[in-house]
């Protein structure tokens, strides 16, 4: 099997036998972005104007917070906060704006009123705008494209892509779609088959460790062993949503 710079990551996360290779590959990118952010390119032009447009989501800011480096955090967070509270004031005063062209004005006349909600949704595509989500978003796409293109041109992959643990739900859905548009005729009907038995294969070996866990809070199972159920909390939350939380 060719290796090479695309391929390699996808390699490396089906060997690691895990829930879902492509979760695997997408917290690999999050730990490379952040050690790059607060590292040796804190305070890199390219990277600060990054930050200073699309900031950070609630999640990334909480992997940053304890990776070491307050103080680059600090920096790139006050100019990323002095260019939001300018955009914040442009959208506050029209919020005022249109309040008061309302003044006085019945509740239910006010009802569903478009401009009076603007104001709300323009902030909130500021709070969840984030520099990582965008390139994760971008890097996944990757990754999903490269996946199909191993199915379609290594053998070996096919062994082990059907021999895996299948994917989370989100991951499962977005190969799906990839598949569909971007899969040659002679491999889409196999390749989804084989995606598709995986799926319900492994959503029902992690239910049924997820149900063991719940029964051996019975008195009666209490010396039976555990078996593979003391992490199926956090397997089946992974396997539902995308990695989570830690297993």
């Amino acid at each position: 099997m060719r290796e090479h710079l695309d391929t390699m990551p996808v390699l490396e996360a089906y060997d690691a036998d895990c829930e879902c290779p492509l979760c695997r590959i997408k917290a690999k990118c999050e730990e490379q972005y952040v050690e790059n952010f607060l590292g040796g390119s804190v305070m890199e032009p390219s990277h600060r104007v990054e930050v200073n447009e699309h900031g950070f989501c609630s999640r990334h800011f909480a992997m940053m917070y304890p990776a070491g480096n307050r103080l680059g955090l600090a920096l790139i967070t006050d100019t990323y906060m002095r260019e939001t509270m300018k955009k914040i004031d442009i959208i506050a005063s029209q919020a005022v704006a249109n309040a008061r062209s309302k003044a006085g004005e019945n509740v239910f006349k006010r009802m569903g009123d478009k401009r009076l909600m603007d104001s709300g949704a323009e902030i909130m595509k500021v709070v969840d705008d984030c520099v990582f989500c965008k390139r994760l978003n971008a890097n996944m796409d990757r990754y999903v494209y490269t996946v199909i293109y191993l199915y379609e041109h290594e053998s070996g992959f096919r062994e082990k892509f059907a021999k895996s643990k299948g994917m989370c739900l989100p991951h499962f859905a977005q190969t799906l779609n990839v598949a569909a548009s971007e899969m040659s005729a002679k491999n889409l009907a196999g390749f989804t088959d084989t995606l598709c038995r995986l799926m319900r294969e492994n959503l029902e070996r992690v239910e049924k460790d997820l149900e063991w866990f719940t029964l051996k809070f019975d008195y009666r199972n209490k010396d039976k062993p555990w078996g593979s159920s003391q992490d199926a909390v956090e397997r089946a939350i992974n396997k539902l949503s995308g990695q989570t939380v830690e297993s």
